[in-house]
């Protein structure tokens, strides 16, 4: 028998990961996985491998290779016309010789050989459809990705057209991308071959495709699979013409993971769950099929199947455990790509690489900026954050006027609300004239981590449009703004030499979006995880406009609801994915750490902004004191949208598998609110023994009567910014009091030492979730030496807090 190197072709059965040298990166896992991964059910099309043997072969016979020497020995690689010259001429060379006799007549006998194989009556089918993929012997090396730079050629039928695609694949050795590569990466240009895959085409056209990632690709989190789906053969994801469906699935609740607990009693841990954290609607406007005379064509998606999903739930929790167990087999991240069958219905694998080009990005160091300036400041304000910002200054007089901002100016308005979002988000730093450190942009801008000065009472008159400014918001609570860009450096700190302490340091977190990142801060879980954020961002429709929609009678709230929520017939359900999707993203990104979520704590000046809300909102002299928390779950008329908020922790605890969850009440006035919110919470679903329940401690009567409270509730988590505002009596958003507001006001701090000795005694959880500890380090050192169980930080503060307290 001959070797696998003299091989001119080779079945991907007889091929491992190990013969990479012989058949590069693409085919050596094909094989590998149809030898070591079909036997655990996953479906990889069979096909063949043309070898590098071949490309050498082929080179001598044509008497190519010394010709080759000669185009290179004249290639320039500073000059972008050599490139093009002698890429050109090398694959003129390929493609003008031909396929020697014996290695022709080869690879069209394994091709009969395949088209029998495929044909579902077993007869030779010569003409049965296959893609032609490029495989380069460096491809996937840990040090280079030559993935996707190579030619593939799908549906090909036919001998002759067969050839014609394997001898383009070949001349691609030689594309201009590719000697560009080469030569930035160090690679030989000549003694570089390239291998050819022959594999089954699976029937995607009649269904659907994609790729799959089994990590996050943006952040380098590790404990979630993407899935990327579209109508129709996936090259149009990978040529980015179209937007896809998005999938996000939790491997670690995922049934069938390789890590999955076994029990006699119950099978894998997570057999009940579907953690499907994350279904996004993609646009697939177009998609692509075969064409009859070969290759493919492009066609419209009819808009009914635009607003399908293109893959069931079940499809894809397939597809994710297909990948688990592909990435657990490498011990490495895969980029994947999938086809789905529409004859069959079957779901296939068609190729598995290393994910190399969004590698594991596990944060390593953390970044603080220092300001390197003595020049005055032109205005002050109480810094958001710690970061720095500069760009051209856009002054936004009102929301009319938004449409005018660009990406990357400075934000300088009055206040914010919600309807602002849109270009809070492609802001470089913010600047209001109202505000303090709980306003909306204040909050809005730590969750975007984008650098904010709120309070300056004079930015609008003083700062003019096009003018360059420098946003400081590094020296504590003292925001500074500087005339022209100002010299700055960022310092890094190794995480892994972050102390650990006594006192458990949670994260204070809302926007889904920065989740993942934000996990690989040093934590002990999530203190507060705020649904105001998803609700305005996400939903952004009133939630009773929801539950009650076929009655609305406004016909243009009806329409821009309808136009948000095209895909959901019922309205309900789509409150209820969005918000379980976020809090879901969140409680993930720190399992199994607990995440304690809050159930909505907004104002009715802010369900008000939401589409719909004056319908079923008043307006209130002063929100903040008035229908708000506790009180409004009871409402009658409002217990419709809690009761939806009960089955999103339901269905992110039940059906997602995340019992890291926790839930807390807040603002309960009264004892006997506490007692009747208990109850509806377990009346509306949320009976499970493991829930833990807790309560804000915001209110004096929270304090006074703690006791009491925590006869019904499993501990109190102390919101140091509304007890400051109901203790002493003044109003957040007022920037001419805000100096009164001080949490290190002994009326304050007696409060707090109160409640932590008293959830002591009664062997309840006892944290603080408030602004203070993350921008008063004295604040901190005070909850230290009061044992406090947990300390919640915003994510900018995390590692100067700890640095800090172990001083």
């Amino acid at each position: 028998m001959k070797s696998k190197s003299k091989k001119f072709i080779l079945w991907f059965k007889q091929i491992s990961k190990k013969d990479v040298p012989l058949v590069g990166g693409k085919n050596a896992s094909l094989g590998e996985m149809i030898s070591r991964l079909s036997k655990k059910g996953i479906n990889i099309p069979d096909g063949f491998a043309i070898t590098a043997k071949a490309y050498w072969y082929y080179l001598r016979a044509n008497k190519i290779d010394k010709t080759l020497k000669e185009i290179f020995a004249q290639f320039n690689p500073k000059s972008l016309a050599s490139l093009k010259k002698t890429g050109q001429a090398a694959r003129d060379l390929i493609l003008r010789s031909e396929f020697p006799e014996d290695l022709g007549k080869e690879i069209v006998k394994a091709y009969r050989r395949l088209s029998g194989i495929s044909s579902p009556e077993g007869k030779t089918s010569p003409t049965a459809p296959v893609a032609v993929r490029s495989s380069g012997v460096a491809e996937d090396a840990p040090r280079a990705s030559f993935a996707g730079q190579f030619e593939t050629f799908l549906n090909v039928s036919g001998e002759e057209n067969l050839l014609k695609a394997i001898k383009k694949c070949l001349a691609s050795t030689f594309n201009d991308r590719v000697i560009a590569y080469r030569e930035e990466k160090g690679f030989s240009q000549i003694k570089f071959a390239l291998s050819v895959g022959v594999q089954k085409m699976v029937r995607s056209d009649l269904a659907s495709s994609g790729v799959i990632f089994t990590i996050d690709t943006e952040t380098g989190f590790p404990n979630i699979v993407l899935i990327n789906s579209i109508w129709g053969i996936g090259e149009l994801i990978v040529k980015g013409k179209i937007t896809p469906d998005e999938f996000y699935v939790f491997k670690l609740t995922l049934p069938g993971h390789p890590e999955d607990e076994w029990s006699e009693d119950e099978g894998p841990r997570g057999n009940q769950y579907k953690p499907i954290i994350r279904k996004n609607l993609g646009r697939k406007t177009r998609k692509l099929v075969y064409n009859r005379k070969g290759g493919l064509k492009e066609l419209s998606v009819p808009q009914q199947k635009q607003l399908k999903f293109s893959l069931t739930d079940e499809e894809i929790l397939t597809l994710a455990r297909w990948a688990c167990l592909i990435e657990d087999h490498y011990k490495l991240p895969q980029d994947i790509e999938w086809a789905k069958d529409g004859k069959t219905g079957q779901l296939f694998i068609v190729q598995s690489r290393p994910e190399t080009v969004h590698a594991p990005k596990t944060a390593k160091t953390y970044e603080e900026y220092e300001i390197k300036t003595k020049k005055k400041p032109i205005l002050t304000g109480t810094a958001i954050g710690d970061k720095i910002g500069q760009g051209k200054v856009r002054v936004i007089p009102n929301i009319s006027k938004i449409t005018q901002f660009q990406k990357g100016e400075v934000l300088v308005t009055k206040m914010t609300d919600p309807d602002w979002m849109p270009i809070m988000r492609l802001s470089s730093a913010i600047v209001t004239d109202e505000g303090g450190k709980t306003a909306h942009a204040a909050i809005v801008s730590r969750e975007l981590g984008i650098p904010a000065i709120v309070g300056t009472q004079k930015a609008t008159k003083i700062l003019k449009t096009n003018q360059i400014v420098t946003v400081d918001c590094t020296q504590g609570l003292n925001g500074r703004i500087y005339s022209g860009k100002v010299p700055f450096e960022i310092k890094r700190y190794d995480l892994k030499k972050i102390p650990k302490l006594k006192t458990k340091i949670m994260i204070n977190i809302g926007a889904p979006e920065i989740a993942f990142k934000t996990s690989f801060l040093p934590n002990d879980g999530v203190g507060l995880a705020r649904i105001e954020f998803i609700l305005a961002e996400k939903i952004r429709v009133h939630p009773l406009a929801l539950y009650h929609f076929s009655k609305l009678k406004n016909k243009k709230i009806k329409r821009e609801i309808e136009k948000i929520t095209v895909e959901h017939k019922d309205k309900k359900e789509y409150f209820i994915k969005e918000l379980a999707e976020g809090i879901a993203q969140i409680a993930a990104a720190f399992y199994p750490k607990e995440v304690i979520v809050r159930f909505s704590d907004f104002k009715t000046n802010e369900y008000r902004n939401l589409i719909g809300g004056a319908l079923f909102e008043q307006e209130e002299a002063n929100p903040m004191l008035g229908f708000r928390g506790a009180c409004r779950y009871l409402d009658k008329e409002f217990q419709p949208a809690f009761r939806m908020e009960c089955q999103v922790m339901r269905r992110v605890r039940d059906t997602f598998g995340l019992k890291n969850v926790s839930v807390m009440v807040p603002f309960c006035r009264t004892v006997e609110e506490g007692r009747a919110v208990n109850t509806l919470i377990k009346r509306f679903g949320l009976k499970s023994p493991d829930l833990k329940i807790y309560v804000m401690c915001e209110i004096p009567s929270n304090v006074i009567l703690a006791d009491k409270f925590l006869d019904i509730f499993d501990g109190m988590s102390i919101g140091s910014n509304d007890l400051l505002q109901t203790s002493l009596g003044i109003d957040r958003d007022n920037a001419k009091i805000s100096y009164i507001a001080d949490e290190t006001n002994p009326a304050i701090k007696k409060m707090i030492s109160k409640v932590i000795k008293l959830c002591a005694q009664k062997k309840k959880y006892c944290g603080i979730c408030g602004q203070a500890p993350s921008d008063i380090p004295e604040f901190a050192e005070f909850l230290l030496n009061e044992d406090i169980e947990s300390i919640s930080l915003n994510p900018d503060t995390v590692i100067k807090t700890i640095l800090n307290l172990a001083k």
